[in-house]
């Protein structure tokens, strides 16, 4: 796997308790260093990542490779895994017939993460992720 494009830089909503976990995931596999993270809701986010839309974040997943190349909802996903060499059957899902309702799917959870997560986790939200090193702290809503 080429290293050319990499750091991979995901960026994410630090206030979804299902985005953290798979975000802190991800970092835990991360032994080449080809990840960074940004939560979309840090409070220094627009500063340091102008060019990136927080709303348009928010609604899906957005990640940046290092050569200015911007990937989005399950694409991301793939190329998240990709990169720590994992998931690899992921890419049934970026497959043609089968990318078309898997991204109907994502967007529905995306969407949804909040409730989805209340039902999975017993928490919609994160009182406090700012970094992916954080633990979860409910605020319910």
């Amino acid at each position: 796997m080429s290293t050319k494009n990499y750091p991979l830089t995901l960026f994410f909503d630090g206030t979804c308790p299902l985005c953290a976990a798979e975000m802190r995931q991800l970092k835990s596999l991360d032994t080449e260093s080809r990840l960074r993270f940004a939560d979309i809701y840090d409070e220094s986010f627009a500063t340091h990542y102008p060019h990136i839309d927080i709303s348009a974040a928010d609604r899906y997943l957005h990640a940046e490779y290092a050569d200015g190349s911007m990937f989005y909802g399950l694409d991301v996903t793939y190329h998240a895994w990709r990169a720590v060499d994992r998931k690899h059957w992921l890419v049934v899902l970026r497959w043609p017939v089968i990318r078309w309702f898997a991204d109907i799917a994502y967007r529905v959870f995306a969407r949804n993460r909040y409730t989805i997560s209340y039902l999975l986790t017993g928490e919609k939200r994160c009182e406090r992720c700012n970094t992916i090193a954080d633990v979860c702290s409910p605020r319910r809503r």
